[in-house]
Parts: structure tokens; sequence; C-alpha cells
């Protein structure tokens, strides 16, 4: 099944802070939701630079695009 990675950059001294307290705001619609295997998290670029991601399925994008309008997105591969 195809999965998406839909991500929200933060910079600035407190983009880490920022995308660490956004991803608890994804967990909640995740499960508002009743979204089907979510994975969220944070990566951090650098030291000015993180993002917080939501994977959702393909079939599950366009809401949640339209709700939570991330600012990017790209293909999600499981290993």
């Amino acid at each position: 099944m195809d999965r998406l990675k839909l991500i929200w950059d933060f910079r600035g001294p407190d983009a880490h802070k920022i995308a660490t307290h956004h991803v608890i705001h994804l967990k909640e619609y995740a499960f508002a939701k009743d979204l089907s295997r979510p994975i969220t998290g944070v990566n951090d670029i650098s030291e000015n630079h993180s993002m917080a991601f939501l994977v959702v399925d393909k079939e599950a994008m366009k809401p949640v695009r339209d709700d939570l309008k991330p600012h990017r997105g790209q293909h999600f591969n499981e290993k």
C-alpha cells in the first residue's frame, strides 16, 4: 500500500521544540480521525531547522492535507 509522509517545517532557535509540540497535535488528530497505521515524528535537519511529520495511507492523504495544510509531502517507503 502506498503511504505518504506529510511534513511541516519549523525554523529558528526553537524549531525542535515547536516541531516536538506539533507532533502532539498530529497524534491527537490521527486518533480523532481513526487513521490507519499513522507514524509521527521529528527530524532535525540542522540546529535551526526541524520538521514534524505524519505518515498516512495514500487514500487518507487528501482529507488530512486539507485539514492540516502540511508544507510539503513525499512518498514514504517502509523498510
